[in-house]
């Protein structure tokens, strides 16, 4: 069993400083225009020449209020109209993309994310699902991966109820903070009951998992408050609780502008609530599975992890990294073979796209032989706390200490330090180091050019 991740407020001190921040290697910052609908198709035709598995994200970008920390892609609007065009086009996308695939492809994972996936009415829902299962070869036996993003606030027991017979099997719920204050800070009132009513018709239900995320670092929020929350979500037992810090952006997102920068915990408060959520968590059972991720022993990723199997792309830990993962809608991301591509984030231009038949693709990167490299290194490290050289080594041919010497005086650093420890053949993340492991994967990142890189606090 892995060792159980330790609070070390000097170490972590010493390296929490700015720095770019994403939750795969390579970052779409470093996604570029130079690539276009044909290096998607090309891509596409190896997937199915090789009969590759599949995991399937959904874009649904609509919301009927503005969360003022939120920084995804999002479409505000109270017309609940708008979804039935974006529906429409969304299909087209998924017929053209279906098309340069394998019927017997499988696809073993699927994700709708947003946004708020349910804005969208349950009979849009409906039509949305039995697409995709048209279009694509889903197991039928309840083992595939199928999750959405829920918000309580726009969530039944009758929506659970349809979601749980159109196949979905997982949740994520957005909670973020209990504390009245901070939800009005952030514009997002959700009492703790609408939470308990999710969680209730999941279980009842009989979905496999319920993920809770909180966010620490919100305006008004203080190390006791966030304690009570974490003590309320705590007690109604999820399998997962995401606990991700709060970077605040107003220049890259606009709506983070109506949040009062005065209002926000100090850094060093900050790090008493993460330490909090760590001593709360971990004494509740959880184990850190990385990346601001907790997850109860018994759960797939925590298993995974101890087999040493865990992986990681754009949807997150997962383990289905061995699948192709096609993005469908606004914004999304595909990850095929050593293609990376996105689809325009303007909804209008999407949907023209959509309208003339052509796929959205506007940018993305074709990893070379580096890029593999430093992509197979980085989740190693992220996944699994440890690399081994050998392993890299004998893939791709190379000499591991030659092929990064450059950075090779910051990892003996990190060595003495005691973030991880350095040997002849390996590096280990040990368990004072680990929520600082985005530090040591930085250190392999290939060195970006991009003055636009999106900089936070490593913690």
């Amino acid at each position: 069993m892995l060792d159980a991740i330790r609070w070390d407020a000097d170490l972590i001190h010493r390296y929490d400083q700015d720095g770019p921040r994403h939750v795969c290697y390579p970052p779409p910052l470093r996604f570029d225009g130079n690539l276009s609908s044909f290096d998607l198709l090309h891509a596409l035709r190896s997937s199915r020449q090789e009969r590759r598995a599949l995991s399937l994200y959904v874009h649904l970008p609509f919301c009927m209020d503005v969360c003022y920390h939120c920084h995804r892609n999002k479409v505000i609007t109270n017309d609940r109209g708008r979804a039935l065009p974006y529906l429409e086009r969304l299909e087209k996308e998924i017929e053209m993309v279906a098309c340069h695939l394998d019927p017997g492809q499988i696809v073993e994972q699927l994700h709708f994310g947003g946004g708020t996936p349910t804005f969208l009415s349950h009979d849009e829902l409906r039509r949305l699902v039995a697409g995709l299962r048209q279009h694509f070869n889903f197991k039928d036996d309840d083992h595939a991966d199928v999750s959405i993003a829920i918000d309580p606030r726009e969530a039944n027991w009758p929506t659970m109820g349809l979601l749980r017979e159109l196949g979905f099997n997982r949740i994520s719920i957005g909670s973020l903070d209990l504390d009245p204050d901070v939800q009005r800070a952030i514009n997002r009132v959700q009492p703790l009951k609408q939470t308990q009513t999710v969680i209730e018709a999941a279980r009842t239900l009989q979905f496999r998992s319920i993920q809770v995320d909180l966010v620490y670092g919100l305006p008004r929020q203080t190390s006791t408050g966030f304690a009570r929350t974490l003590g309320s979500i705590i007690a109604l037992q999820p399998d997962r609780v995401s606990l991700s810090s709060y970077a605040h952006l107003p220049e890259r997102h606009m709506a983070q502008r109506r949040i009062n920068a005065t209002e926000l915990p100090s850094q060093p408060d900050k790090l008493t609530m993460l330490q909090h959520g760590v001593e709360m968590l971990t004494y509740a059972g959880y184990r850190y599975i990385g990346m601001d991720l907790f997850a109860l022993p018994d759960d797939e990723l925590a298993m995974a992890q101890e087999d040493g199997k865990l992986e990681r792309n754009f949807l997150g830990y997962t383990t289905h990294g061995q699948c192709d993962l096609i993005g469908l809608g606004v914004s999304a991301i595909s990850q095929i073979g050593d293609l990376y591509c996105q689809n325009n984030s303007d909804i209008t231009l999407y949907q023209q796209s959509m309208d003339q038949r052509q796929l959205a693709t506007v940018r993305g990167l074709r990893c070379n032989g580096d890029d593999q490299i430093r992509h197979r290194v980085i989740k190693s490290l992220i996944c699994n706390f440890e690399l081994r050289f050998e392993e890299i080594e004998n893939v791709f041919g190379i000499r591991f200490k030659s092929y990064f010497e450059e950075i090779w005086p910051s990892l003996e650093q990190m060595n003495t330090d005691g973030l991880i420890l350095l040997k002849q053949d390996m590096i280990t993340i040990l368990p004072a180091g680990r929520l600082l492991a985005h530090k040591v994967c930085m250190q392999f990142e290939h060195p970006s050019p991009s003055p636009s890189l999106q900089l936070s606090r490593a913690i």
